[in-house]
């Protein structure tokens, strides 16, 4: 893997350094800074009807959520003991 030379602000070089952990070189502290994959390289992963399909779940999973902390709060409010 080749190397490039970047010109850096004093701030932002100063940042890094101070994010750098011993055991680092200056481009591992960048490359973990940046973060891993972003969620823009999962666009076009799914087909249309694999995300209609991951769309129904992960409401039919906010609706039984919410329908759970209904009944607990239900349940609480109607435990009036004082």
């Amino acid at each position: 893997m080749g190397t490039r030379n970047v010109r850096l602000d004093e701030d932002v070089y100063e940042r890094i350094k101070s994010e750098k952990r011993p055991d680092e070189t200056f481009s591992d502290a960048v490359d973990r800074l940046i973060g891993g994959s972003s969620l823009l390289d999962l666009a076009g992963i799914l087909n249309d009807e694999e995300a209609d399909e991951f769309r129904r779940a992960i409401d039919r999973s906010d609706a039984a959520g919410t329908r759970e902390i209904d009944e607990l709060v239900d349940r609480f409010d109607g435990d009036d003991d004082s």
